[in-house]
């Protein structure tokens, strides 16, 4: 296994190889897990509001419990003409990623699947078209509060669809890609934005402390 970043079509090390065994050691065990990073193991639009409220004071800012759109931009444009760089600003400055909060319960709760047995779990995440701080800060982040040997279970692609897996937990409802198929199954993680969402089937994961993530996972394994 190794810590990559893909982009459509091709996939090249960022980091030094961890080990060809863990190639192998993954092969032998039966459902991949992906798990996003943003919304669903850390914080983004928390840690957005506390930035953007201390960086531009003046400026309306749109509560977490009335978010509705799964892109920032497009919303806080309704509030007001021109925002538009000055979020960019936020969230694309240096140590924005890097200092995400973690979602309560999840470093736990992909520490503990990964040791089920017959489960695999990956970090699946995007960076941004700006990647220069994103990129390098989510496997910072990941490294922190997961541990060094995680950074070879994440994986940075700007097309999840790609990626080989049986699950992806993602908060965002609509995922699209050079993949109409994907292998995996989406299940959506509950956001602030995404609540009243149809989800035309989909199943859906609140949190990480209920427990309801086990009863998913083992759901998933009987089907294999």
């Amino acid at each position: 296994m190794f810590s990559c970043i893909i982009r459509t079509g091709t996939c090249s090390p960022v980091l030094k190889m961890a080990g060809r065994r863990g190639i192998s050691a993954m092969a032998q065990k039966q459902l991949l897990v992906l798990v996003d990073l943003d919304g669903v193991m850390a914080d983004f639009d928390g840690h957005f509001l506390t930035k953007w409220k201390q960086t531009y004071p003046e400026e309306p800012f749109i509560a977490l419990e009335d978010r509705k759109t799964f892109y920032l931009v497009d919303q806080y444009e309704t509030l007001k003409e021109g925002l538009k760089p000055k979020i960019k600003s936020v969230y694309q400055s240096k140590g924005f990623f890097r200092e995400l909060p973690p979602i309560a319960g999840a470093c736990d709760a992909l520490k503990e699947m990964n040791e089920m047995e017959g489960v695999e779990v990956f970090i699946c995440s995007s960076p941004l078209f700006f990647y220069k701080y994103s990129s390098t800060e989510k496997f910072a982040w990941v490294e922190h509060y997961l541990g060094a040997d995680w950074i070879n279970r994440t994986i940075l692609t700007r097309d999840k669809t790609i990626v080989n897996g049986h699950i992806l937990i993602d908060d965002n409802v609509k995922i699209k890609g050079a993949v109409d198929f994907p292998s995996w199954e989406h299940v959506v993680f509950t956001a602030h934005y995404n609540k009243h969402m149809n989800l035309r089937g989909k199943k859906r994961l609140d949190n990480w402390t209920d427990g309801s993530w086990r009863d998913l996972i083992m759901d998933f394994k009987k089907r294999l």
